[in-house]
């Protein structure tokens, strides 16, 4: 499952740490259902996708609230569980972010993700209101060299856990790729 094809978990950049129920969580718990799972499951599903953030609060659980699909959180899909194949990796806008989804695609590159798994795209979440700054919008245009990128704009009224007054062209488009209906709303 992990980067480096170990029963670990791992984040798609390969900084995070075992999961509280993987099989080399620190305090020995292991839930027994899936347990039971990983036991007869060894492949990613072709129904359904999955957000998986290339950094911490990327945006991964607001665009599953959105627009549907598993939220895998900073982590690829897990095969014995029966997730979801189709990938969006999503990472905000800042450096920081960018420098995180660079690392992923770099880890998907060198082939450290679960057999099977297919990139649907990047999805780049503004991390701030207005236009990017030259520098940024560069490292977009080099992220798009290597894999399709979706922009997601700036959406004031999500800041506050409001209903978006406007569903912004992108948002539309990226929920086409995935075949949902954005509303705007966040549950």
């Amino acid at each position: 499952m992990s980067l480096r094809a170990t029963s670990e978990r791992r984040s798609p950049t390969g900084t995070g740490g075992a999961a509280a129920d993987s099989p080399t969580d620190t305090t020995g718990v292991r839930r027994a259902a899936r347990h039971r799972r990983r036991t007869t499951t060894t492949t990613l599903s072709d129904a359904g996708f999955c957000w998986v953030a290339a950094h911490g609060g990327a945006g991964t659980t607001t665009l599953a609230t959105v627009l549907g699909g598993l939220d895998a959180g900073c982590r690829w899909p897990e095969p014995a569980d029966g997730e979801p194949a189709r990938v969006l990796l999503v990472a905000r806008t800042h450096a920081a972010g960018m420098r995180a989804a660079s690392r992923a695609l770099n880890a998907m590159r060198e082939g450290r993700h679960p057999p099977g798994m297919r990139l649907v795209a990047l999805v780049l979440v503004a991390d701030a209101p207005g236009r990017l700054p030259i520098a940024l919008h560069s490292r977009v245009r080099v992220l798009r060299s290597v894999a399709p990128v979706c922009r997601i704009p700036w959406i004031a009224e999500w800041r506050s856990g409001r209903t978006a007054r406007a569903i912004p062209r992108q948002l539309v488009r990226l929920g086409q790729l995935v075949g949902a209906h954005p509303d705007g709303t966040l549950g």
